[in-house]
């Protein structure tokens, strides 16, 4: 079979797991392309193209579904984005971050493991709380070259800040303005995007479709904190082991 091809249904695979959980799959697209062996200054601007489209129709299943809250997401967002925009210009001791952060998201994916927990809200973040850590994680999803949803929703549902569907819609929501904002800085620097993003986009839709409709309005909060466990566990082993 083609290489191309296969590429293309390992991409759709990332989407549909990714997206069930209101996340884009950018850490899973990067690694799959890694393996495929394609060049660093493809994978980072095609990641980015497919994590706009997917996180899109993430945010869409999720909020036609009623999970979607304005009053929960702005703050978060507001200074993610500039943020998250500057830490793609930063460049720190990889080495360490890059496993420090790993581990947290391994532990995460642990404690949603052994103990799911209830599905609800028992206390409501403050505004200043909610821009600070947005911001936070802004930053952090700038530095890794992520989109910020796979920090931000386990912060939301260990706080109990949102229901897991309410987390998922945030996500997918933060995920969106943060990786259109690194992709603009992207192409403006490279003014060019990599021919392969079209056939990949192509089976990121298909996989994306199919995971956020699932996650949006089939699966119960228990099978969603499952597969974020185990989408935590892809992205804390890519971090750790690709410093």
């Amino acid at each position: 079979m083609d290489a191309t091809v296969l590429l293309a249904i390992a991409v759709a695979a990332v989407a549909f797991l990714y997206s069930t959980v209101g996340h884009a799959g950018a850490s899973g697209y990067i690694a799959v392309m890694s393996l495929f062996g394609l060049a660093a200054t493809t994978i980072r601007p095609t990641a980015l193209v497919l994590n706009v489209l997917v996180s899109v129709l993430t945010t869409i299943q999720f909020s036609r579904a009623g999970h979607f809250s304005w009053r929960l997401f702005w703050p978060f967002a507001l200074l993610a984005v500039p943020l998250a925009f500057a830490g793609g210009f930063v460049t720190l001791p990889t080495h360490v971050f890059k496993v420090l952060v790993g581990i947290v998201l391994l532990l995460s994916a642990a404690r949603l493991l052994a103990k799911p927990g209830a599905d609800g809200v028992e206390r409501e973040v403050s505004k200043p709380v909610a821009v600070s850590v947005g911001g936070v994680l802004g930053l952090l999803a700038g530095l890794t070259g992520t989109g910020g949803g796979i920090f931000l929703t386990p912060v939301l549902l260990f706080m109990r800040w949102a229901s897991t569907k309410q987390a998922a819609a945030t996500s997918a929501a933060f995920i969106l303005v943060n990786s259109v904002a690194g992709l603009a800085g992207n192409f403006s620097a490279t003014r060019t995007l990599p021919s392969v993003a079209i056939p990949l986009a192509g089976a990121a839709l298909v996989g994306g479709s199919a995971g956020s409709f699932l996650g949006a309005r089939r699966f119960d909060h228990t099978v969603i904190k499952r597969m974020l466990a185990v989408v935590l566990v892809i992205a804390g082993v890519k971090l750790i082991f690709t410093v």
